[in-house]
């Protein structure tokens, strides 16, 4: 028996696909049906929507068909489900499964639906996760895992530059790492990531943000003037050297150990702490102290209270490499 097949008949009836991150549960969905359509080929695909649900319509297509044949049921956005279509998937599961039935149930999270999701784990439901991938460790484990899954090997560096690229959408990070599995070869590193996407980690806040901690004033107002002209808004450049600045902190007061421990403490990336630790040898506490200051004043002047965003951010990316210790007189 091949894998495919020992996969299919493994399909249980009930299949629940829980979290927010739509590429995730896309893919779950899709990696359901093509196991259901190694044994069945001519599956029947029906799909409901709850913000378009008539009471009865999913009792009359989970009813046994007069024609046979294997049939899925798709039920999307169940976190979303008015009264008649939770009533209408608790009288199913309530019933014994039907032979060739399988119903996929998708919920996004939240409360509502929470009867459902109680009674489709009770049967024994497939469950497939589709957690929220929202910060920059998220990502960076998203695309690590899109690279082990193709069977490629990435450097913790080209992981990286990839999320400043086209970090922003899970979306885009996927269809990026299927690309580079699908033009290059051998182990995919940080010069690859440039080759195919240099422009847009140059114009990213992160690049403003490392030139910046590393205490080069020229370069860091390089990549800002160069951040700006492509539309890179001065909100986001100081949200992320913020960001750079509490990791700084965060590592920097969390003593010694292994990046991996260090980095489930403080809730990072094992290669954002070893970047850290690399940066953290050109400041004191006192100067990371002013960075905090300079740049809270900085996010209140780029959100309004100033009359020039991008004046306000050079002045603190200046005022803060004047810190860095290779820069300092005293």
């Amino acid at each position: 028996m091949t894998e495919d097949l020992a996969l299919a008949r493994r399909v249980p009836p009930y299949v629940l696909i829980a979290g927010p991150e739509g590429v995730l549960a896309e893919r779950g969905l899709a990696e359901t049906l093509d196991q259901l359509r190694v044994t069945s080929p001519d599956l029947e695909v029906i799909r409901l929507y709850a913000g378009a649900y008539e009471s009865g319509q999913l009792v009359l297509h989970t009813s046994p068909s007069l024609f046979g044949g294997a049939k899925c049921v798709v039920v999307h956005d169940v976190d979303e489900a008015p009264d008649e279509l939770q009533a209408d998937l608790l009288a199913v599961l309530a019933a014994p499964p039907e032979p060739d039935l399988t119903l996929v149930v998708l919920h996004k999270g939240g409360q509502r639906g929470k009867k459902v999701l109680d009674a489709l784990r009770g049967t024994g439901a497939r469950v497939v996760d589709a957690p929220a991938v929202k910060t920059d460790r998220d990502k960076a484990d998203f695309a690590t895992h899109e690279f082990r899954r193709a069977r490629r090997k990435a450097t913790a560096e080209a992981v990286h530059a990839l999320v400043e690229a086209v970090g922003r959408d899970v979306r885009e990070l996927a269809a990026a790492c299927a690309q580079l599995v699908e033009d290059t070869t051998g182990v995919i590193d940080e010069k690859v990531v440039l080759t195919y996407h240099g422009g847009k980690v140059e114009a990213t806040g992160f690049r403003v943000a490392d030139a910046t901690m590393a205490g080069d004033p020229a370069e860091a107002l390089r990549l800002l003037r160069h951040a700006i002209a492509v539309g890179v808004d001065p909100v986001p450049i100081v949200a992320v050297l913020a960001q750079q600045v509490r990791q700084l902190i965060k590592v920097g007061t969390a003593g010694r150990g292994r990046s991996g421990d260090i980095a489930r403490e403080v809730g990072m990336a094992p290669w954002q702490v070893d970047r850290a630790r690399r940066t953290l040898g050109g400041w004191t506490a006192d100067d990371l102290a002013v960075a905090v200051q300079v740049l809270a004043a900085a996010d209140a002047e780029v959100k309004g209270g100033g009359r020039d965003p991008v004046y306000a951010v050079e002045r603190a990316v200046l005022a803060i490499t004047a810190r860095h210790s290779r820069n300092r007189t005293d």
